[in-house]
């Protein structure tokens, strides 16, 4: 269908399109003026999402999540923010709302959670489009009313947020102080096992005494290590003055060995030259023998006074030595004793730290829940206080008289439309080939409206020109 053709109708068809027009703008305009004015007042709160928490001093993971803003709005909407407003604004009172509570639902259910769904179904809360700030309307008929119950249900959304964040704090709180004194009992004991062992082995919580131990038992070895190499020493010098006894080093050196082999030497070597010149039996040569005698005698003693000393001398390293190792393998038990008693020690000290620091913690804890639960600030504050709406919300006279006048145009063109496709008629010359499929000959005018359609005029101007005399085409 064409826009001429459409025209046709409309032009053929106005009066039912103007009765149908006209009967929907009226309804529209009938019940807007039957609606009921009512009021919308609105509150806007705002939720820190950024700020650390002044608390833990670090900005709570759950802020950040992309539900955040939509789980707040279900907390505005709840129950038990409803409820909370409700006892506020004492509405549970009126024997009005009970009344009506009786008759709607014959005293069956909860009076205050009928109260509560019929709060939520005048509430709209939304979040703004990519903010942190909800949006917090109420609709009512007197618009004093519905500012009250806007302010009283963002007063209850934050006493509620508050709520929230407290109550799990007190209930760790409670097992925070439990467990702490738990953790403190375990301390006491750890660090009354430390007091009793230091006491009963009289040690200090220092290693001052271990240290002088292990100073000792270092010089002692060295000790016994330079010991060790002088009884090596004299040892092997006994033996070889057992074996070697003139070689030793101490009999050639010894001045007296030296003098007395010397005089030795002179009195042999005489003898040998008396005896030759008086023979053996002669008295110079037996005095001189005796006296030969003698000074070997002499020798051999100064060379056995000599090993003796070597001899004392190695027996008194070998006992300093024996003495020296029988203090080490003391002072070497000592120290493994001390050692001992002092990891014995450290494993009860470690309990004492390990119990302090369980006991800290659990502490630091209990001072963390014991500030939450005492928490009287949350991260929603009021941007917005709803007052009262100085123009009603509803009904919206221009909106719905828009409304009404589209929709009464285009019912009132879909009346004429239905009209014609029921009671369809030629309207034109394009509608004559459309529907006989024929081309058109000739168009006979219209003498009531005193016009020639186009075609006509277009023919007539032919003829006066041809034949020089007004065309009879329109007798």
């Amino acid at each position: 269908m064409t826009l001429s053709q459409l025209t046709l109708i409309l032009r053929a068809r106005w009066r039912s399109a103007f009765i149908v027009f006209v009967l929907v703008v009226g309804l529209v305009v009938a019940f807007t003026l039957t609606q009921s004015k009512t009021y919308t007042a609105t509150a806007a709160v705002v939720l820190d999402v950024k700020s650390p928490d002044p608390i833990a001093g670090i900005v709570l993971p759950g802020m950040n999540v992309s539900g955040y803003m939509a789980t707040q709005v279900d907390v505005l909407q709840s129950e038990r923010v409803m409820l909370r407003a409700i006892r506020a604004l004492h509405i549970d009172e009126d024997t009005d709302f009970r009344a009506a509570w009786q008759q709607q639902t014959e005293s069956r259910g909860n009076f205050n959670a009928w109260l509560a769904d019929g709060l939520g179904k005048k509430l709209d809360a939304r979040p703004g489009k990519d903010s942190n700030v909800i949006l917090v309307s109420y609709t009512s008929r007197d618009p004093q009313l519905a500012a009250r119950i806007a302010n009283a249900i963002v007063k209850s959304y934050i006493e509620t947020t508050l709520e929230l964040r407290t109550e799990p704090a007190k209930q760790f709180n409670a097992l925070f102080d439990e467990s702490t004194k738990e953790l403190r009992e375990s301390l006491e004991v750890a660090q009354t096992r430390l007091s009793k062992f230091q006491q009963k082995k009289g040690i200090v919580a220092t290693d001052e005494r271990l240290d002088i131990e292990n100073a000792r038992l270092s010089e002692l070895s060295t000790q016994l290590v330079e010991l060790q190499a002088v009884a090596n020493d004299s040892r092997s010098r006994q033996n070889q003055a057992a074996r070697m006894a003139d070689q030793m080093q101490e009999i050639v050196t010894n001045p007296m060995v030296v003098s007395l082999t010397s005089d030795l030497s002179r009195q042999e070597a005489r003898l040998n030259e008396i005896s030759e010149r008086y023979g053996s039996q002669h008295p110079q040569v037996q005095e001189l023998r005796a006296s030969i005698k003698q000074m070997r005698d002499r020798l051999a003693l100064e060379k056995s006074r000599i090993t003796g000393s070597l001899t004392a001398n190695n027996s008194v390293n070998q006992s300093r030595l024996e003495n020296l190792r029988n203090a080490l393998d003391a002072q070497r038990n000592k120290v493994l004793q001390m050692r001992g008693l002092r990891d014995e020690a450290a494993v009860l000290q470690r309990d004492v730290e390990n119990a302090q620091k369980v006991y800290d913690a659990g502490f630091g804890k209990l001072s963390q829940s014991t500030l939450e639960s005492q928490a009287t600030q949350t991260n929603v504050s009021v941007v917005k206080v709803a007052t009262e709406p100085p123009f009603p919300s509803s009904p919206r006279v221009m909106l719905n008289l828009t409304v009404g006048l589209l929709l009464g145009l285009v019912l009132s063109i879909a009346t004429a439309a239905l009209r014609e496709v029921r009671d369809w008629r030629l309207r034109s010359e394009a509608d004559v080939t459309d529907a006989m499929k024929l081309p058109l000959l000739g168009v006979v005018p219209d003498r009531r409206s005193g016009k020639l359609p186009r075609e006509a005029r277009s023919l007539r101007a032919v003829a006066e020109r041809v034949l020089g005399r007004p065309s009879l085409i329109s007798n």
